[in-house]
């Protein structure tokens, strides 16, 4: 009787939040129109995220003090609970006090167009920070979980996803250092606050620009390129430029080495080495990968030594063609270079398969896209997204909007913030950030997920709606993919919420959304002009895929190029120069020759975020491969494979390994063969578009 009372109220109460929601607009329309929102200064300011302390910058010092008061008591509790699954509890209640706070603020100090509060969530993430690495080498603390780790009576109870996050509590202590001596953990401790400036260094030098008297410039490419002065600058590579002088001299320009950001990436490399070695790694490659599905560096050299000998052909004849079509364009100086591979590729992409983005796009206004990831989610999940109205002071730009993703029967499953539209001082990126994740809280609720989605759109014009290129609408439905982990994930424990995983698993969800992008039956749900409501021909959809796998090996090949620069630079230090290094990576798994006085390691950003993970989106895109291949397919629309979809491999988010949920979907456990085998399946020409294109 219990249980049938209790069922009745959850229906109740899902029935009752969609009367709620019931005035909310539809997804399609708020994205294709301007924001109607005016500031009313008679409504109260909720603050950012609905956080009322932060209607102002000091409310970050506010929440930052209180969340440090919170551990102090968190960690006192911990380390006076007898072993049971308490302990996990207020572990992950102490991770999640610090993680609400410093995802936040992680956020902010990218995104909020106000500098004040850039600074202040800036200060907020070191100060968390610090704090964050004082607690992994807190011997009382460690002590505790390692009472419960080392109780097998206790641990024999707990539940597997239980289990997993102690293991995962007792990584972190391990890897910081915890079984060392006071002197010791004192060292790895400054040695982890100094890599915290050293990050932030390399990252600011990473994208500021370079600047050269306008005179040693020709007249004719100057307006290229920002003037200031009589200096010009030039803050990128310029790839999609058609004169061959611009791309070369933004290649030239952009990549001149810095000494001093040289320096810095010396001492972060050094500093990775010194903490990876004082806890007891071979390495920081070594450090980074446990817990993965690749394991070890070993492994992941072997993966891209194998897909490197499986594509030396291909990449060869894509490497001719490019130089056929540059001494077709440009007899004088048919020579490949590093700065033709982008932009040349794409010609020969548009030559063959008439691919002009602006053919596409008025297919793809924003609206049209959103409604189509609706009906996608709703199929697939029963899933639906709305639009609802955000409070006063609750975004950041008046042009941010906000979505509730609400299940059929288990209601609201969380929010996605979307910043959609370009504006100054936002960085040019697309990405995904966690603000706050799940958890089961003490009263049996459940802390609602929120992330954003950030990326660098166009607005709506007055009477234009936001038309989105083919690479826009497939970067939105990957963006949207790890959204989507992270609110279809039910773990218990925020330490292992949606994408807090391993990070070669992480880009999996959202590498599989760019299979469903590209095909024709999900495609057809929505894609219509704008003007006339006609929808895109099949021919046309056939041809943007087969167009991808134009010069795919080349393109394959430069991304294994980083992946494995990024593992010698994390391996076992090199007596050579990270330059001298770069050079001899880029003969052995490039092919185009590297260009003297350039250092193109010193814009190579991922090496903050993804030290010794970059092969990461190379695994996740052949395990994406896999699953597309073997379970959507057929039938991208199915719902039974949608459920087992998220029941295998969604609803995990990190509290189960990897390589199991990527078992449990495919039925059977691949290897690094299979992997290069999907990888390069995937360039085999498709007959059977080129048929239906011609009959079209």
């Amino acid at each position: 009787m219990c249980a049938c009372y209790l069922a009745r109220a959850a229906r109740r109460e899902v029935a009752g939040f969609w009367r709620t929601v019931s005035t909310w607009s539809p997804v399609g329309t708020a994205f294709n129109s301007r924001p109607a929102r005016t500031r009313d200064v008679f409504k109260q300011d909720v603050g950012l995220f609905g956080v009322p302390e932060l209607s102002s910058t000091e409310g970050f010092e506010v929440i930052q003090k209180r969340a440090l008061l919170e551990t102090e008591e968190l960690v006192e509790k911990a380390c006076i609970t007898p072993p049971s699954a308490s302990t996990v509890e207020t572990f992950d209640k102490l991770s999640d006090s610090l993680c609400r706070v410093a995802d936040l603020a992680d956020f902010i100090k990218v995104a909020h167009p106000d500098p004040r509060y850039r600074e202040a969530a800036e200060n907020t993430c070191m100060k968390i920070g610090t704090t964050v690495e004082k607690l992994n080498t807190n011997v009382e603390l460690c002590r505790s979980l390692k009472n419960l780790l080392d109780n097998q009576d206790v641990m024999d109870k707990l539940d597997p996803e239980t289990r997993r996050v102690a293991e995962l509590f007792m990584f972190d202590f391990e890897i910081s250092g915890i079984h060392l001596d006071e002197k010791q953990r004192k060292e790895a401790v400054d040695l982890n606050v100094k890599l915290l400036d050293l990050n932030h260094q390399f990252l600011m030098g990473c994208h500021m620009p370079n600047r050269i008297d306008k005179q040693a410039l020709p007249n004719h490419i100057h307006h290229h390129f920002t003037t200031e002065g009589t200096c010009i600058q030039i803050g990128g590579l310029h790839t999609d430029a058609p004169d061959d002088l611009v791309r070369e001299v933004a290649y030239r320009i952009f990549l001149y080495p810095n000494p001093e950001l040289m320096r810095v990436l010396d001492d972060l490399l050094s500093c990775r080495n010194s903490l990876a070695r004082l806890v007891g790694y071979e390495s920081y490659a070594h450090r980074a990968l446990r817990g993965t599905m690749a394991k070890s560096p070993d492994n992941v050299m072997n993966f891209l030594q194998l897909l490197t000998d499986k594509l030396k052909d291909r990449t060869e004849k894509d490497f001719k063609m490019m130089r056929d079509m540059k001494s077709k364009l440009n007899p004088r100086h048919p020579d490949l270079m590093p700065w033709d591979h982008s932009y040349l590729s794409g010609v020969i992409r548009a030559e063959r398969f008439n691919i002009e983005p602006s053919l596409y796009s008025p297919y793809f206004s924003l609206g049209a896209c959103m409604e189509g990831l609706n009906a996608l989610f709703t199929q697939l999940y029963g899933v639906t997204l709305l639009a609802e109205p955000p409070a006063a002071g609750e975004v950041w730009s008046e042009d941010v909007r906000k979505l509730a993703v609400v299940h059929e029967t288990e209601g609201l499953l969380g929010y996605i913030y979307c910043d959609f539209f370009i504006r100054p001082d936002k960085p040019h990126q697309d990405c995904h950030f966690t603000i706050r994740g799940g958890r089961t809280l003490d009263d049996g609720s459940y802390q609602l997920p929120v992330v954003v989605l950030m990326l660098s759109l166009p607005p709506p014009g007055r009477s234009t709606p936001t038309l989105l290129t083919p690479a826009m609408m497939e970067n939105l439905f990957h963006e949207m993919g790890h959204a989507m982990h992270s609110m279809l994930g039910r773990t218990r424990y925020q330490h292992v919420t949606g994408t807090r995983c391993a990070t070669d698993f992480a880009e999996v969800p959202s590498i599989l959304m760019e299979y469903f992008a590209t095909d024709y039956r999900v495609i057809s749900q929505f894609a219509r002009d704008y003007q006339t409501g006609q929808p895109l021909p099949r021919s046309m959809v056939a041809r943007l895929c087969e167009s991808k796998k134009v010069c795919g090996a080349a393109d394959t090949q430069l991304q294994v190029f980083y992946a494995a620069l990024d593992q010698v630079y994390h391996g076992k230090p090199q007596s050579r120069s990270t330059t001298d290094t770069l050079i001899d990576m880029q003969q052995k798994y490039y092919g185009l020759p590297h260009v003297p006085n350039t250092a193109w390691h010193l814009r190579f950003s991922h090496l903050v975020g993804y030290g010794a993970k970059y092969y990461s989106y190379l695994m996740s895109r052949a395990v994406a491969s896999m699953v597309w291949t073997q379970c959507f397919q057929k039938d991208p629309l199915n719902r039974d494979t949608g459920e087992r979809y998220r029941r295998e491999m969604l609803a995990h988010g990190g509290g189960r390994e990897p390589v199991k949920m990527v078992e449990g979907m495919l039925q059977r456990t691949p290897s690094m063969e299979d992997f290069v085998h999907a990888l390069v399946s995937e360039m085999e020409p498709d007959f059977e578009s080129f048929i239906m294109d011609s009959e079209d």
